[in-house]
């Protein structure tokens, strides 16, 4: 504790334990439900201060990868307790069977949990300035997929989406969906790299946008799962060759 009565700030060695510990738990080092060394063992392991496990320990408390039973130890939780973006992605890529496929897949579940709800929302919230800014990435799209630039495209798609989850006018859902975003950035860089997944995602984002235009909450709702079910088809068909008789 500070002189002030506040905590002081981690120190770079805590994190980096920190990350080799939970790297150890998703290698199976550390399993759901088994203890972790003693603050003594892993210091001596490390070659750090029992302060730094200490400090490395709270960490991974903080996202709840682990549990402190007092007077027992350190205790390992289930992936699905996990509360940090970046250490349920690293376990759910350690899984047994886990491929590059699965966890695009994942990300669209997750999606449609939230962006389909979002959709409906939108269309009975939206302001003109919504729809503005909604158009204006949609014409953004168009150029940009006219002119191959992949970069531009995902930027304009994800402006699309912001402005729809603006226009829902909640700002708890903005909170949970923000730390979906560097995922959602590489998901969509992936997808459309692809000329014929762009075209249909333009095509899909006119259909919310009409939906929302004409303040219709169930219409947004199915044209948003019907956009992120394209976008799912899109991905066995294109990215992961699921069809070997597309041309």
């Amino acid at each position: 504790m500070s002189a002030t009565g506040g905590s002081m700030p981690r120190a770079p060695l805590a994190d980096d334990l920190a990350d080799q510990l939970l790297d150890q738990i998703v290698d199976g080092r550390y399993p759901p439900g088994s203890a972790l060394p003693s603050e003594t063992e892993l210091a001596e392991s490390a070659n750090v201060s029992r302060l730094t496990v200490r400090e490395a320990i709270k960490a991974l408390r903080a996202r709840n990868v682990v549990r402190v039973e007092r007077g027992r130890g350190t205790y390992v939780n289930p992936p699905d307790r996990w509360m940090a973006l970046d250490a349920v992605l690293r376990a759910a890529r350690s899984l047994p069977g886990a491929t590059a496929e699965g966890i695009p897949y994942r990300l669209l579940e997750a999606r449609r949990i939230i962006e389909v709800s979002v959709a409906e929302l939108a269309a009975a919230r939206r302001t003109d300035h919504d729809l503005a800014e909604m158009q204006k990435a949609i014409q953004d799209m168009v150029d940009t997929a006219r002119a191959g630039d992949v970069d531009g495209f995902v930027t304009a798609d994800i402006a699309f989406h912001q402005a729809v989850l603006d226009a829902a006018a909640n700002p708890f859902i903005s909170v949970l969906f923000d730390p979906l975003g560097q995922l959602l950035v590489q998901a969509r860089k992936q997808t459309s790299s692809h000329a014929e997944i762009r075209e249909h995602a333009i095509e899909h984002h006119r259909n919310v946008l009409q939906a929302i235009r004409a303040q219709d909450p169930e219409q947004a709702r199915w044209a948003m799962h019907g956009h992120l079910r394209q976008t799912e088809n899109d991905l066995g068909t294109y990215v992961f060759d699921r069809n070997p008789d597309r041309t």
